[in-house]
């Protein structure tokens, strides 16, 4: 298939931590962005990374089939980088957000025409897995690709970044908590990508004509166990803390308890499905589609860019010099 040349491209989510660096990486190269939210007011702060008229918004629930069919009206191409990391039911819920939302894009882009669509999912998406995050992600893939047999498919490990929800997490539980909870032992293992590395595979998935039909495994150039995670938060937060081990049949039960207070609309800290989504590796699959299979060849490590933003949880700043003790 030919490379798609620069026109429309509608981005669902495009105001999130990944969507808003894909808005960048599309605006570099000739895109006029159409960035469909549930609250264009709040995603106002994207519209400078483009130039002016570049970049519009639109209103649009991606659970209501006439929002989203307004939404890809006239676009070329088409991104899904809509996901929620807990349950949180209704229009917030895993079935809702990610299986429902793809299947109503998948056929709104069918009936407009859009040439290309590419849904962000996880490495770990399968329809039978344990996790609802994961099977319903892996549900999503088949929506997606039972309209757009050509649909790419980015499947990123954890995503890591300035205003990632992994490493700003722990780096502000070491800032007030005397330990950090050392999940299964902290054996599990990440590949963790730059939020900026996925942004630019999202930019050359949409235009590239040979990623057509693929689906790639993103992952950074290090694998990490969790603890070494927790020890890299730990040495740049300067925060001496306990990691403290926590079995998995524990930790589950722990996770229960705190995902109800999702019930008065609170993020919970921790909850039971992603427990279960830690008893399994998050790194790439020998022989998946990578990074540099779309011309990334240089990714970007962790220890490069961690520590430029979790200085703010250091005593004394940026400019402090000794651990915390």
């Amino acid at each position: 298939m030919a490379d798609l040349a620069p026109g429309v491209v509608t981005l669902f989510g495009g105001s999130g931590f990944i969507g808003s660096q894909a808005v960048r990486a599309l605006a570099r190269l000739g895109w006029r962005i159409r960035v469909a939210v549930r609250n264009p007011v709040l995603a106002i702060e994207v519209q400078p990374l483009g130039d002016p008229g570049q970049i519009q918004f639109m209103r649009c629930d991606v659970t209501k089939a006439d929002d989203v069919a307004a939404a890809v009206r006239g676009s070329n191409a088409v991104v899904n980088l809509v996901g929620v990391l807990h349950d949180g039911g209704g229009a917030r819920g895993f079935k809702s957000a990610h299986v429902e939302a793809a299947k109503n894009i998948a056929q709104a882009s069918k009936a407009a025409g859009v040439v290309r669509v590419v849904q962000i999912s996880a490495i770990g998406a399968d329809a039978n897995s344990r996790s609802a995050y994961a099977r319903t992600k892996g549900e999503a893939e088949a929506q997606i690709r039972a309209v757009y047999p050509d649909a790419v498919i980015l499947r990123p490990s954890l995503v890591f970044g300035a205003s990632d929800g992994f490493l700003n997490r722990f780096a502000a539980m070491a800032v007030s908590a005397p330990a950090l909870p050392l999940i299964g032992g902290g054996k599990t293992r990440f590949q963790p990508v730059y939020v900026a590395d996925v942004a630019e595979a999202v930019a050359r998935a949409v235009t590239r004509g040979d990623a057509a039909g693929r689906t790639y495994e993103l992952g950074g150039p290090d694998i990490y166990s969790f603890r070494e995670v927790l020890e890299l938060v730990k040495r740049e937060t300067h925060r001496d803390r306990l990691l403290a081990p926590i079995p998995f049949p524990i930790a589950k039960l722990l996770g229960s308890l705190l995902q109800t207070v999702s019930l008065v609309g609170l993020t919970p800290p921790l909850t039971r499905d992603q427990v279960v989504m830690l008893e399994k590796d998050n790194v790439v699959s020998p022989g998946a589609a990578t990074l540099a299979d779309l011309g990334l060849t240089t990714p970007t490590g962790m220890a490069a860019i961690a520590p430029s933003y979790l200085w703010r949880y250091r005593d004394g700043g940026q400019f402090a010099v000794s651990p915390a003790h």
